[in-house]
């Protein structure tokens, strides 16, 4: 069995640095942009405990059923679980929440 050396890149090659960029643009816990208050964030954990990881998207179906149903307290639960769990999908349900009236 023949062996190749591979010379370890350098952190500060092109390539490296492309790479590390590309993985800073595209994380999955994109929350950083506010903190939560303490109880969405346990009602959102309580949720991704029963739920999974579907929790998002069964936080978001669940306020769009409470938007349509007329109830705004529960509508606004639901969306700041949402965002709590996923950033990206709250943000765009806040914004199509808000284009339906």
């Amino acid at each position: 069995m023949s062996f190749r050396f591979a010379a370890a890149r350098s952190a500060t090659t092109p390539l490296v640095r492309g790479r590390s960029l590309l993985a800073r643009m595209t994380v999955a816990n994109d929350t950083a942009e506010g903190e939560f208050h303490a109880a969405t964030l346990r009602a959102a954990l309580e949720h991704f405990a029963r739920m999974g990881l579907s929790a998002a998207t069964d936080a978001r179906h669940r306020a769009r059923a409470a938007h349509y149903r007329g109830d705004r307290q529960a509508a606004l639960h639901w969306q700041e679980i949402c965002r709590a769990l996923d950033h990206r999908m709250g943000a765009a349900l806040a914004l199509n929440l808000a284009r339906r009236g």
